[in-house]
């Protein structure tokens, strides 16, 4: 298949149900490795803008196309996107869309294809300005009147970091070398950067590189790592000699982060699936850090490990993700309503497996990555209520929100929107 076939076929395993991170790396091996960026460019760009493509779509089209017809959908939704978005002549676009459907062995749609993009040529300003704000927003509209609600001033603004390309922020191993030697390799290597204040050990690259590529990644000197998610292992101020879970661990970002911050603590990586506990084993080996990695469900975490074991505990949770939205892309086709609450009773029983493992005195940080109130300071106030000696730490991170229990890091283009709050167990 061509790469517009190959990205509608992406699009359509989405639109079925399935996570865009399961689907897209065999999709990218049937492609040619010149090819590859090109659909990787289609697919996360279409699924960005997917609430605004598809109700674009639908104003055009006379009827909805059936369910066995879904990757011609996403066709026709790939080829709006690089007519709106791309800098591919028009008319290449149309022509090459519409050759897809051969790939797709559809021949019957060519032109509708090549109707529906057309139309859009044609009449492209009055289709726009129809859109509701939360298509213009490419949000859908539960999701658009949620942030409306919880977050009115910062709505727009958190609507375009949705919609931007990730950016590529560096932990830089405190261990191995210090920022200011690491800024001089990259700027001997000539690759462009910039600083992040509040972060000590934090670099973005402004250079389109390949990670493996970046000077000191292979020996591991640097990690990929968000700034917004460099805040967590900070917060919970390890000391030596202390026991540390990271309970939700994979792919071990800040497990590694714990162990370059305060490498004399003893850490416990754990996570719920052994397939993603290799993703920690391979980040520890590469930094050259000793994590005792362990397979276990974080709900029943006292049948394993016992009662009183930590002085401290991370529980980064499963969420909505709706702070990280620019990496996932395909949550905005996938994700509900229903699956916040869905999430937030998951977190509920998370903290509530771990507490009874945490010694008196000792501190459980939570983290989500995502901006809704019932999966962050809903969650930790049941916990504060329901749990045994559960106290609330105030705590503040650079650039963050206050919130009723904690701080809201909102998306930017710079950083993702993460949540912290620090819970201490009183003695």
């Amino acid at each position: 298949m061509k790469p517009r076939a190959l990205a509608a076929t992406a699009l359509a395993a989405v639109v079925s149900g399935q996570s865009l991170h399961r689907i897209l790396p065999d999709i990218l091996s049937k492609a040619p490795p010149e090819r590859r960026p090109l659909i990787s460019e289609l697919v996360h760009g279409t699924l960005r803008e997917w609430p605004r493509m598809n109700a674009i779509a639908e104003a055009l089209l006379s009827k909805p196309l059936k369910a066995k017809d879904a990757d011609i959908y996403c066709l026709i939704l790939l080829g709006l996107y690089q007519l709106d978005c791309m800098r591919v002549p028009p008319h290449a676009v149309v022509s090459e869309t519409v050759n897809g459907v051969k790939d797709l062995r559809k021949v019957w749609a060519r032109g509708l294809v090549n109707g529906l993009l057309r139309s859009y040529q044609r009449d492209q300003d009055a289709v726009n300005g129809a859109l509701s704000d939360a298509a213009r927003a490419a949000l859908p509209d539960w999701w658009w009147q949620e942030i409306g609600k919880q977050w009115p001033d910062d709505r727009n603004n958190i609507a375009t970091a949705y919609r931007s390309h990730p950016s590529f922020t560096l932990r830089i191993n405190c261990l191995r070398e210090q920022q200011a030697s690491y800024l001089q390799r990259l700027e001997a290597a000539d690759i462009a950067f910039s600083t992040l204040e509040s972060h000590d050990h934090a670099v973005t690259i402004t250079t389109p590189i390949n990670v493996v590529d970046v000077p000191g990644f292979n020996e591991g000197i640097v990690s990929v790592q968000d700034a917004s998610a460099q805040l967590a292992a900070p917060l919970l101020d390890l000391q030596p000699g202390e026991h540390v879970l990271d309970a939700c661990s994979a792919p071990g970002g800040k497990a590694c982060h714990m162990a370059e911050l305060q490498p004399h603590a003893r850490i416990i990586a754990a996570d719920s699936s052994l397939e993603r506990l290799t993703r920690v084993q391979e980040n520890g080996d590469r930094l050259g850090l000793t994590l005792d990695l362990q397979h276990v469900d974080a709900t029943v975490a006292l049948e394993h490990f016992g009662a009183n074991a930590f002085d401290a505990i991370l529980a980064d949770v499963p969420c909505s993700a709706s702070g990280v939205v620019r990496r996932n892309p395909d949550i905005k086709v996938l994700r509900t309503p229903d699956d916040i609450h869905r999430f937030a009773e998951q977190q509920k029983d998370i903290v509530t497996g771990l507490w009874p493992t945490l010694k008196p005195g000792g501190r459980l940080l939570y983290v989500t990555c995502s901006i809704f109130e019932e999966e962050n300071d809903d969650v930790v106030e049941h916990c504060l209520a329901h749990l045994p000696d559960a106290t609330l730490v105030a705590i503040s991170t650079p650039e963050g929100r206050s919130t009723r229990t904690g701080s809201q890091q909102l998306p930017s283009l710079a950083s993702d929107g993460l949540f912290f709050a620090l819970i201490r167990r009183s003695t």
